[in-house]
């Protein structure tokens, strides 16, 4: 057990710098900065992430650190806040390892009368001024989700079958069993998840930003749809990765509130299908949602990740003070 800091002292005063350009970006753009609550009454329901309970003294019921400001900050926006960022702490009850912390540092942001293909190019350009001072990056590669599994696996994933997928994971020698998901849409998603993190990702070309848009349906999250070029829906849903490592997830944010309750729904079914437990859903969210969400586009980034890959780092210890097992 050691009480010193992970991180040195240097590079401490580069996350300080990383953070003053961070809001000299923003400013400059006229986008308000806001705080909201870390503890509430409603969980993350993505089925995918998982929230910490908190019991607080002589309280009724259960409260939860929050996964992302995402819903706090759009009842901001539907009170007329406008453009908005927020820098916070974020926690999910996932593994400690080397780019995941149950604790870490999100920046989040909304930008009014964007479309999800402008934010995107706000986006790179925070990302390549706050690398500047340490990294200069090559021109930003684009790839649709089709593309890019076409490109590195010649797999179309919006239309390939489980048993092309499932050949894929075991030629990759992927240890996961897709026959043992619950559901037929699962083991594709699941597979097709795997594939992209075990195969797609480590091959993604380094030192440029890697933008990656148009999901299939089912990872929209709360991105809105749309009907594609071919015929299908895709999710109007960016991410973005550097080196292999994902920065930067932003959708189109859906303003239809009855939309919005089918998604809970369905993510309720997927963590039901998960063995996971029932979540309270944020109400307040939803009855400002009915109040009407102005067009707009947001985006999560990991700031944790981009200061570790700025300095070079080979993981997210070397940059927090006290990562989980020494907090």
């Amino acid at each position: 057990m050691s009480w010193r800091p992970a991180a040195g002292i240097d590079v401490l005063k580069s996350r300080a710098q990383l953070l003053q350009a961070l809001r000299a970006f923003f400013a400059a753009r006229s986008v308000l900065e806001v705080e909201t609550p870390l503890l509430g009454h409603a969980a993350c329901t993505d089925a995918q992430i998982d929230s910490f309970c908190c019991a607080l003294p002589g309280a009724t019921g259960e409260y939860y650190l929050h996964a992302s400001p995402e819903l706090a900050m759009k009842r901001l926006l539907a009170a007329g806040s406008g453009s908005i960022y927020q820098v916070c702490k974020v926690f999910r009850a996932e593994e400690q390892g080397r780019w995941h912390n149950p604790e870490f540092t999100m920046l989040e942001w909304y930008r009014v009368g964007f479309d999800y293909h402008a934010l995107a190019a706000e986006t790179a350009e925070l990302i390549t001024t706050l690398l500047d001072p340490w990294r200069r990056l090559d021109p930003v590669a684009h790839f649709s989700y089709r593309e890019l599994f076409v490109h590195y696996l010649e797999l179309d994933p919006m239309n390939a079958g489980l048993q092309e997928i499932k050949r894929l994971v075991t030629a990759a020698g992927i240890d996961f069993d897709l026959d043992n998901c619950s559901s037929h849409e699962l083991a594709v998603d699941t597979g097709l998840q795997l594939l992209q993190t075990h195969v797609i990702e480590p091959r993604l070309e380094r030192n440029r930003l890697i933008r990656v848009y148009d999901f299939p349906p089912r990872q929209a999250a709360l991105a809105r749809l749309r009907h594609d070029k071919a015929g299908g829906m895709v999710a109007e849903r960016f991410e973005y990765y550097l080196d292999g490592v994902e920065l930067a997830n932003g959708y189109q944010e859906l303003t239809d509130p009855m939309e919005q309750q089918h998604r809970f729904e369905q993510e309720a079914a997927r963590r039901h299908s998960l063995s996971k437990p029932e979540l309270p859903v944020d109400e307040r969210f939803l009855q400002a949602i009915g109040r009407g969400l102005p067009e707009c586009a947001g985006v999560a980034v990991g700031l944790d990740r981009l200061l570790a890959l700025a300095l070079g780092c080979n993981s997210l210890e070397e940059v927090l003070a006290f990562p989980f097992d020494r907090a």
